[in-house]
């Protein structure tokens, strides 16, 4: 991939002021442009299947789909363009969630006026970028992993399911999330006892702390 002198970026927050530090941020840099801005992940993706983006910036937890389900649908319809993650959390679950979704970095929120120009720019040179807790994250995965036999731990879900339980654990009904996925009220529920006997859960309050810990939703 070639990179472009002056790289087209959407910037995707629910949070105004968070979106216009963002701007301010690179709007002083002569290699980018913040060309759209998107206030939920659904918009996001919406955005750059529609325009020429080269970068988008997801904040890891939206409303209607999170950050990290944007990163996922933008890399595998649109796997040219390059993706970070943003996050108020060091954490390492949804770090590696980052990575899974085809995400190049995870810059965190309170490190932005440091980071975010470095890892935009390693982004865009096909370059990971790592906060040093995810490095540290990273090698202890990796000598775990291979102290397990490199046995892996795959999310059981779809990425269809997980939609679901992003909105159960959003305290939305049945009918609701129906509405929202433009399914049926039966499909839901069958989705729903699907994914509870996956999980080996019983009811919303363990789906809610299955959605916090896979970074679906914030705690």
């Amino acid at each position: 991939m070639t990179v472009p002198l002056k790289a087209r970026v959407l910037l995707a927050d629910d949070h105004p002021i968070v979106l216009n530090g963002l701007v301010r941020v690179l709007d002083q840099q002569p290699d980018f442009e913040v060309v759209a801005q998107a206030h939920d992940g659904a918009e996001a993706v919406d955005l750059v299947m529609a325009d020429a983006i080269d970068l988008a910036i997801l904040d890891v937890s939206m409303p209607r789909m999170t950050g990290l389900q944007a990163a996922r649908e933008i890399t595998r319809r649109k796997p040219e363009v390059r993706v970070l993650i943003l996050s108020m959390h060091e954490n390492e679950e949804y770090f590696f969630e980052a990575l899974a979704s085809g995400a190049s970095g995870y810059v965190l929120k309170t490190a932005v006026d440091r980071d975010l120009v470095e890892a935009c720019r390693a982004a865009m040179r096909g370059e990971p970028f790592l906060y040093p807790g995810a490095v540290r994250a990273l090698i202890r995965e990796h000598l775990e992993h291979a102290r397990a036999g490199g046995t892996s731990h795959a999310d059981p879900l779809t990425p269809r399911e997980q939609e679901i339980v992003k909105l159960i654990a959003e305290a939305h009904t049945n009918e609701q999330i129906a509405e929202l996925l433009f399914i049926s009220k039966k499909t839901v529920e069958r989705h729903r006892a699907n994914i509870l006997e996956k999980l080996g859960m019983r009811d919303r309050v363990e789906l809610t702390r299955y959605a916090i810990r896979r970074g679906l939703v914030e705690p």
